[in-house]
């Protein structure tokens, strides 16, 4: 198969990777035609088509990767990237042309098995199973190369894009933070030097989990250990931790600044995470972005909120500087999850700030 082949099995237009058969199915064909400008699927399927192709020698990708099967305590992340989308839409009509202008081709989504997490983690004959329901138009030995799990598509997909297209900036919509790690894992294989800033309330440093490898308590453990720690990992806005700062820096060779030392003089802290980005040899920064890093008064939609957080002028001014003063290999939005807000209007509140970061993380990287 060729590439645009293989993604095409792999992937679903912007807004499908969600499995639905009647209850909402509908209004996920709706939105679809929206994105697409189309009046029917037939021509949802053609355009998407068309940019799997046009990605190969594109600026810049998104992936939708609605999967929140890494989750913890409250999911309802899968629903982030369809509600993230159609506020940008909403916001500014034009915006997917005038991102399309400036270089940014649109992969759509993984396709999610809400059940499953990362390949690594199944058995023979679960994925055989599952090869037989997503591939079954392909030949035995042709489905028996691909992935099944969200994760494993993701980095599959990503990793085919790269090896077309090297220097492609890659932007992501989760899902929960675990989704961040294949995104990492693609971006760190093609750019050596690669930094990451990670805005949140959490450190997800956990190696494992329960037994379990990559979800989101452990994603940024890994992906500290492949960009080869020495401080290239920045971790911003932490509060929520049972361990303290000295430990994590101390053990993993992070550097982070907790909410409190940036709201106690927000300049400084900028400062900080620069000097730091820049000292550490890093040559672009991935900007990973959990909706939970800003404060809950601003963003409560999502599975664990915080109070005490980031301001959403310092998250935007954090990005514009680095994209600025660094350079940015792409960035996310994670744990958008609009049916658990905690207050009235909360869910449309957090999803309005989502795609107000992701597409401020867009400019700054494409400029």
């Amino acid at each position: 198969m060729t590439p645009v082949d293989t993604l095409a099995h792999l992937l679903r237009p912007a807004g499908g990777g969600i499995y639905l058969v009647s209850t909402g199915r509908a209004e996920q064909l709706a939105l679809q035609r929206r994105l697409y400008g189309a009046s029917s699927d037939a021509e949802v399927q053609a355009r998407w088509r068309a940019d799997l192709a046009a990605a190969l020698d594109a600026r810049g990708v998104l992936l939708g990767i609605p999967s929140d099967v890494g989750a913890g305590l409250e999911r309802g992340a899968s629903l982030g990237p369809a509600a993230i989308r159609a506020r940008l839409l909403e916001d500014e009509p034009a915006g997917l042309a005038r991102r399309r202008g400036a270089g940014l081709v649109d992969l759509g989504d993984v396709f999610v098995v809400p059940q499953l997490l990362h390949d690594e983690m199944l058995s023979a004959a679960q994925l055989a199973a599952t090869r037989a329901a997503l591939y079954p138009d392909l030949p035995a030995a042709e489905a028996a190369a691909l992935p099944v799990s969200p994760l494993s598509i993701a980095e599959r997909a990503l990793a085919l894009v790269l090896a077309e297209n090297p220097r492609a900036k890659v932007f992501a919509i989760g899902g929960d933070h675990s989704t961040a790690w294949p995104v990492v894992k693609a971006l760190a294989a093609v750019r050596p030097g690669l930094g990451i800033v990670q805005v949140d309330a959490h450190t997800d440093l956990l190696a494992e989990r329960l037994g379990v490898r990559y979800c989101f308590g452990t994603w940024a453990y890994h992906a500290n250990e492949l960009v080869g720690r020495g401080g290239r990992l920045v971790q911003v806005g932490t509060r929520a931790s049972a361990r303290d700062r000295s430990h994590w820096e101390s053990t993993l060779g992070v550097r982070q600044l907790w909410a409190a030392e940036v709201a106690r003089d927000p300049a400084a802290a900028l400062d900080a995470i620069l000097a730091q980005v820049k000292g550490a040899g890093v040559s672009e920064v991935y900007f990973t972005n959990d909706i939970d890093g800003t404060d809950a008064a601003f963003a409560d939609a999502t599975g664990t909120p915080e109070p005490g957080g980031l301001a959403p002028g310092f998250v935007s001014a954090l990005v514009a500087r680095l994209g600025r003063e660094v350079g940015l290999a792409g960035g996310d939005v994670m744990e958008v999850a609009p049916h658990l807000a905690r207050s009235a209007g909360g869910g449309e509140r957090t999803v309005a700030l989502a795609a107000r970061y992701l597409s401020e993380t867009i400019e700054a990287a494409l400029g």
